[in-house]
């Protein structure tokens, strides 16, 4: 049976692969990584592309050494072909060779640098969680109703500074938000500096619709 996550990483990275997977499964989320997973004696490709073609998503754990990895680069390869959802886990700031380039350049980027990695392996988590289970959570009394296509607004301008969590992260705060100027207080918080956080709320003020 297949696992939720397939973890792709180069041997240098494997510190970092296994954290991620002790802390993924530690959340519920089933992953498979090698060698952890390869049954004595059987054989690893087979192996690695079955895996690969039971799995929901991968997480690629990038850097200088899986951008120059063949192995990985055959993973990235497959799963692409499979149609599986590739988020590249940047733990470097390194930017793809051209051979990864062509799988990866319509793809969403997590980075994850400098360390330490436990918030950004927290947005990780939270990331899949949603990806792999959907919002289960009741409104919390008071909330206010979203229209769709504003709530999409504020998503795409955050997305613009943490990537795919955004999703997540917006489904959340409007869960708890009494309107639009408490969701966007509640998201700025999420950004690292008080420039970021007053250009992001400018930011979700354009384009806004009327009230």
């Amino acid at each position: 049976m297949g696992r939720d996550v397939f973890i792709s990483y180069s041997h240098p990275d494997q510190a970092c692969a296994y954290e991620m997977a002790a802390l993924l499964e530690g959340q519920g989320i089933a992953c498979w990584i090698a060698p952890r997973d390869i049954a004595p004696a059987a054989d690893w490709a087979a192996e690695i592309i079955e895996a690969i073609y039971g799995a929901r998503i991968m997480i690629l754990v990038f850097s200088a050494g899986s951008n120059d990895s063949p192995q990985v680069r055959r993973e990235v390869e497959r799963a692409v072909h499979k149609g599986l959802c590739i988020l590249p886990f940047r733990i470097e700031n390194v930017l793809p060779s051209k051979s990864l380039e062509y799988f990866l350049s319509a793809q969403h980027w997590m980075d994850a640098f400098p360390p330490p990695r436990e918030a950004h392996y927290a947005r990780l988590c939270a990331y899949l969680k949603t990806q792999l289970n959907g919002l289960k959570t009741p409104p919390a009394p008071g909330a206010a109703f979203f229209e769709p296509a504003e709530v999409l607004h504020i998503e795409r301008q955050l997305a613009g500074y943490l990537g795919p969590v955004a999703k997540y992260l917006v489904q959340q705060a409007a869960l708890r938000a009494t309107g639009v100027d408490d969701l966007v207080a509640r998201l700025a918080i999420e950004l690292d500096t008080e420039s970021e956080r007053r250009e992001f709320a400018r930011r979700c003020r354009v384009g806004r619709s009327p009230a």
